[in-house]
């Protein structure tokens, strides 16, 4: 069976929620099913000139121009034609709602649909009513067009059953994983040279990951970072996808005490989670928060905001401040050791990105008519329970 992936900007460590899903996954689904053959026709601007082998993974630069409302729909219709007339694809395996418009056309080309649901990207501040209203419609289409549909959030996939009852046996809930520790080393002084460069030391530091838009609530964070104890230091790991008045408000506020690295390599990242006093996730939007998966699965003490996906985590209540609350949030930062750690064997249990990799590998194998051959490991379902 070939694949084509599209909605993601590129991979690897190009910094998002989706690309660090799909550098996760891929590679581990042609690990259980070789016989596949998946390409990622990731956007230009993102990724080095050329196609490049990533572990097996075919990745293949599609012209993009970086616009706030086209870059992604232009780039899907490009990627649907490439896709059907280039690589030859049985299946396109689509991410996001926004890509999820054009699910009809890859239909007409002929191609079958899987398509992956990452949260509901029209609750999100940065689109006007226009775009809010066509992500919308991306669901619809996702909804009503596609062969088979992931959910990396066990809400969304409720939400979506509710409002659309025909779509109960197309759905799967599949969360995102958070298997960190086993392809990344433990290296001291590569961690310590890290901390040094961006200005920190071990435990005197809080920390996020995020890109620097609304929804994700770093303005709150800002906010509240005074009431850190000490002379301890936020860290905000992220970038703006455009820079805007909103970006520039935020890095106009960087100091002593506030540290804005941009975006940075996944290994760069790891040891910030390994060794940070406290992980703070603000947002008022969330799919299944990659970021807070991995921080909690390398033991790090881990605060949230009180979303539904975040609450999805179940962690105890008080890992959780009220959404939006600023003073709710300096009263947790003023006690950060009442804050518990990340139980990290229960997190990569529940979240580990094998399992994750097996279940959305036999989603492909439901479509296949020859049934092909897929290695039956004895695994978990992904996100708690048995098969």
């Amino acid at each position: 069976m070939k694949i084509a992936v599209l909605g993601l900007r590129g991979m690897p460590d190009v910094m998002g929620g989706i690309e660090t899903h799909c550098e996760q996954l891929y590679p581990r689904m042609l690990k259980l099913a070789p016989e596949l053959n998946i390409t990622v026709l990731a956007r230009s601007p993102y990724v080095p000139k050329g196609t490049i082998n990533y572990k097996g993974i075919t990745v293949r630069p599609i012209f993009a121009v970086k616009h706030l409302y086209f870059e992604t729909i232009a780039h899907t219709f490009l990627g649907l034609l490439y896709a059907r007339f280039s690589e030859r694809a049985d299946v396109v395996h689509i991410h996001a709602i926004g890509p999820g418009l054009l699910i009809p056309l890859a239909k007409l080309l002929g191609l079958s649909v899987v398509f992956t649901h990452h949260g509901e990207d029209y609750r999100r501040d940065k689109w006007n009513g226009v775009a809010k209203q066509a992500l919308r419609m991306g669901e619809h289409m996702a909804a009503r067009f596609s062969d088979r549909m992931i959910s990396v959030s066990r809400p969304v996939a409720r939400s979506l059953a509710v409002r659309n009852p025909k779509l109960a046996d197309r759905i799967r809930p599949i969360p995102n994983g958070a298997s960190v520790t086993s392809d990344l080393p433990h290296d001291r002084e590569a961690a310590d040279a890290t901390l040094e460069r961006i200005g920190v030391s071990r435990g005197n530091y809080a920390m996020t990951v995020a890109r620097l838009v609304p929804e994700k609530g770093i303005h709150d964070l800002l906010d509240a970072v005074s009431d850190l104890p000490g002379d301890m230091k936020l860290v905000v790991v992220g970038g703006a996808q455009l820079q805007n008045s909103y970006s520039d408000s935020l890095l106009a506020r960087a100091g002593d005490r506030i540290i804005f690295t941009g975006e940075l390599l996944r290994s760069e990242i790891m040891p910030l989670y390994r060794n940070t006093a406290l992980f703070v996730l603000a947002s008022y939007h969330e799919g299944l928060p990659i970021a807070a998966l991995e921080a909690l699965a390398l033991g790090a003490r881990v605060l949230l905001s009180d979303i539904e996906a975040n609450r999805d985590l179940e962690l105890p209540a008080t890992n959780y401040y009220p959404v939006g609350n600023v003073e709710a949030l300096r009263a947790k930062l003023e006690a950060i050791g009442s804050i518990p750690a990340g139980n990290a064997d229960v997190i990569l249990s529940r979240y580990d990105w094998n399992v994750v990799a097996k279940e959305t590998a036999d989603v492909f194998r439901e479509m296949s008519k020859s049934r092909a051959s897929f290695e039956d490991a004895d695994l978990k379902t992904a996100g708690g329970g048995s098969r």
